[in-house]
């Protein structure tokens, strides 16, 4: 079957198949992150793990032998064999229920939400959907949303999509230089071998990208954390993010904020160099008792 011809019915057979994995939430990998956000490394047992955080706990760990060419374990595993090149997570939704305490166990229950495709400009398109239960010490802690979506090469010649012009009013702002060491230090401490964020040949021979990707989990971590800054005495109760267009370490980009006026929805953004919409994302902080 070429690349391009998806049989929906086959991919819907991944429908509700779950996986759980177990990890402990412990303190060394919650400072190893720190140190990567250039954030001081205070986390210790019984203290709150910030919000998506969670990230670089419940790894998924294959054999060398079962990975693909693009560095993702094989498909047609937990997730469906979707024979598109190239792969993203394109958002989320999340809900955040009670904290994870760093130094207690915690589990995650994964579950093939929905699996859909399309043709688009570019070619046939594939989503899926996965949607994540974590729970500790007996609590519904995160209930998350997982947006991947699959896509094919771009045809030779063919036009690029217009870029989306990015808000220009912020309260909040930062500067983000990314560089390989930060990109490969995110990267393993997500135990993530896609080798779009640190095989700089392969990203732009094979996949045609200009530059290492930035990972989409990693800006959405940068674009929350902005909002602990300034608010660092709020709750986060709901955040959802959704990726425009892709960053690359080849230049610097820029986050946003700026608070509504409901006082609970903080509106987010990350930029390219040419102040053009790569990520949009918001919070909503938890109403005070």
């Amino acid at each position: 079957m070429p690349p391009e011809e998806l049989d929906l019915e086959l991919l819907r057979q991944w429908l509700g198949r779950t996986e759980t994995k177990t990890d402990l939430i412990h303190a060394p990998a919650a400072n190893a992150l720190a140190a990567t956000l250039d954030q001081a490394p205070t986390h210790h047992e019984g203290s709150t793990l910030p919000p998506l955080w969670h990230w670089i706990y419940f790894w998924s760990v294959s054999a060398q032998s079962e990975l693909g060419e693009d560095g993702h374990p094989q498909r047609g595993g937990f997730l469906p064999p979707v024979p598109l090149p190239r792969r993203m997570w394109a958002g989320g939704r999340l809900h955040f229920m009670a904290p994870l305490t760093i130094g207690a166990s915690a589990s995650r229950t994964s579950t093939i939400a929905s699996v859909d495709t399309k043709t688009g400009t570019s070619g046939q398109l594939a989503f899926v959907k996965v949607s994540h239960e974590i729970s500790c010490e007996g609590q519904v802690c995160v209930l998350e949303e997982h947006d991947i979506v699959y896509r094919g090469m771009p045809a030779p010649g063919a036009a690029a999509v217009a870029p989306k012009r990015a808000p220009e009013v912020a309260l909040w702002s930062r500067i983000i230089t990314p560089d390989p060491v930060l990109l490969f230090r995110y990267s393993a401490l997500t135990f993530n071998g896609h080798r779009i964020h640190y095989d700089r040949s392969y990203v732009t021979t094979v996949e045609g990208y200009p530059g290492l990707i930035v990972h989409g989990p990693l800006i959405a971590t940068l674009l929350i954390d902005l909002v602990r800054e300034y608010l660092p005495h709020t709750q986060i109760a709901e955040f959802e993010f959704r990726a425009v267009s892709p960053l690359f370490d080849i230049e610097a980009f820029s986050i946003h904020g700026q608070p509504d006026a409901d006082g609970r929805t903080i509106n987010l953004w990350a930029a390219n160099a040419r102040g053009e919409l790569a990520m949009q994302a918001k919070a909503t902080l938890a109403i005070k008792n």
